[in-house]
């Protein structure tokens, strides 16, 4: 059994990455691409809480004509896993990772990310704590 303390400790999901792009469609909104995006890719169902942000990025693969630099806007949602699925359309190429925050930043190969998770999603959940309390 854990004490009061360890209940507290909250753990992110990291998933490696792999050539496919994520994304929404034309026909659903960003909330609803999250959702999906995380059944496809990580293999997780579960409660959508807040938006924690937009993080701006650059890809070689969303380079055109209309955006040379390949700048993406990111939007970063907490989502409230309370199923992880056996199998998922990703999974063949995907492995899921429970860590600590400090742990997902320490493995975050990209500074927008680590930025995502102390600026956004811990604020954010540091927010919604004292907000419970």
């Amino acid at each position: 059994m854990g004490d009061a303390d360890s209940e507290k400790i909250v753990e992110v999901l990291m998933i490696n990455s792999s050539s496919g792009r994520g994304g929404w469609e034309n026909d659903e909104t960003v909330q609803e691409a999250a959702v999906r995006e995380a059944i496809e890719e990580a293999g997780v169902r579960g409660d959508l809480m807040d938006l924690v942000g937009y993080y701006h990025f650059k890809s070689k693969t969303h380079q055109d004509e209309l955006n040379p630099e390949g700048v993406c806007r990111a939007a970063m949602f907490a989502l409230f896993v309370k199923e992880e699925l056996e199998s998922w359309p990703e999974q063949s190429t995907r492995n899921r990772t429970w860590l600590t925050i400090e742990e997902a930043t320490g493995r975050c190969r990209h500074a927008w990310m680590s930025e995502a998770l102390v600026e956004g999603f811990a604020k954010w959940h540091a927010e919604k704590m004292i907000g419970a309390g």
